[in-house]
């Protein structure tokens, strides 16, 4: 079986192509970059291209099994996904995890989560058997903050008070893996969920305890996360993060006991915690 990793060098997809090759699949991965492609795992093959490129979606997915589809957010995520779609059609892809978002429905609004629709709409008329993930927000997502957290003592993503059952990508992984690679799941939509919902103040103590040392968080003030984020980040990028936070800090992102039996029965395991995961990472960065 070979599969073709969309997305294969980033955080979740460099875990994908792990989890593929622990269960001895042909791993291709697409890539713009040279330098990237450098770094891959043994035994992936690289290949350079760009899914704007019509030669890319052309040739990248003849003889290819399978396809994880991760788009990073741009202002091009819907066409590049739609564009892949056709590129899969004309090649007759047997199978496609496509990676979409939690609570799709309820954020349709915002940009980067409202541009999955057409991609997931567009895959479910495609013809191609397909699963679509839709994890929450990442733990992962932290690794960003940690000289935030050991120098200044505070934790800065303003996901509020509400609650947010964010999901370790390792999860994500095995959820893509299992999925490519074992029957019974074309057609289905998975939501790839942590155990616990965790607000802006909850991850700060998990934090402290993990770190051993006193964690606050940063508060709900957006105005000033913005104008930080914009020293990181292209203005709308900033300004659609803004939005989705503005969201979390509304109405949560929370999964039901529904979304986390399913993911269980899935994996065959428990969803990860958030709690062992800053214990984990707080471990390697003492290291």
């Amino acid at each position: 079986m070979k599969i073709l990793v969309i997305g294969g060098t980033g955080t979740v997809g460099s875990q994908v192509v792990r989890e593929l090759l622990a269960r001895e699949v042909v791993v291709q991965v697409l890539t713009r970059s040279q330098e990237k492609a450098k770094g891959l795992p043994t035994g992936v093959e690289a290949v350079i291209g760009d899914l704007l490129n019509p030669d890319t979606v052309r040739s990248v997915f003849k003889g290819v099994d399978g396809v994880f589809m991760l788009l990073a957010v741009s202002t091009s995520e819907t066409h590049e996904g739609l564009i892949a779609l056709n590129g899969m059609r004309m090649s007759e892809i047997k199978h496609i995890a496509y990676m979409s978002v939690h609570n799709l429905e309820k954020g349709l609004y915002l940009p980067h989560i409202g541009s999955k629709l057409a991609i997931e709409s567009g895959l479910k008329i495609s013809g191609i058997p397909y699963t679509i993930l839709r994890p929450n927000n990442f733990f992962q997502n932290d690794y960003w903050f940690r000289d935030a957290m050991i120098k200044h003592g505070v934790y800065p993503q303003p996901i509020g008070d509400v609650g947010v059952s964010r999901v370790d990508v390792r999860d994500i992984a095995e959820a893509a893996a299992i999925a490519l690679t074992t029957p019974g799941h074309e057609g289905q939509t998975y939501n790839i969920v942590g155990p616990h919902a965790h607000t802006g103040k909850s991850t700060a103590e998990v934090w402290s305890r993990a770190l051993d040392k006193t964690i606050a968080y940063g508060g709900n003030d957006l105005n000033a996360w913005e104008q930080q984020s914009l020293q990181l980040l292209p203005a709308w990028m900033a300004f659609d993060f803004r939005l989705m936070y503005s969201f979390f800090q509304d109405k949560g992102f929370m999964a039901t006991q529904s979304d986390i039996e399913r993911q269980t029965n899935l994996l065959g395991h428990a969803p990860r915690s958030f709690e062992v995961f800053a214990m984990e990472t707080a471990r390697i960065w003492r290291a």
